[in-house]
């Protein structure tokens, strides 16, 4: 199996599941709050659910894909930079850095196969 879509499929199902948990649990909700973003949530959370959903149906449409992936990716910076705001230990801010890097490697990978 191509890593690109290994890549591909952990990053959608990993935030299909985040931004529906973002929805619905105490834990999450309170994070919203937590980093400052607590109006914002359901914004966020929605953004998340269409970009990875965006990410598997992009798998078929390209362009699809590098919107996608660029968008989780900006998600993931700006969660980097409010988890240095607020002080987070590096153990609290590594997925946001991991999965950062997971969707530009997916964007990166897509935007050369096309062009």
């Amino acid at each position: 199996m191509d890593y690109h879509l290994v890549f591909l499929l952990f990053s959608a199902f990993s935030f299909i599941f985040y931004s529906i948990s973002s929805f619905y649990t105490e834990r999450m909700i309170s994070e919203y709050e937590r980093w400052g973003y607590k109006k914002l949530r359901k914004i966020i959370a929605s953004l998340q659910f269409i970009s990875a959903f965006g990410l598997l149906i992009g798998w078929y449409f390209p362009l699809l894909l590098i919107f996608a992936s660029a968008a989780l990716t900006v998600m993931m910076i700006t969660a980097i930079f409010v988890r240095i705001k607020i002080k987070d230990n590096v153990i609290k801010i590594l997925p946001a850095i991991l999965y950062a890097i997971l969707n530009f490697i997916i964007f990166y990978k897509t935007l050369i196969t096309i062009l």
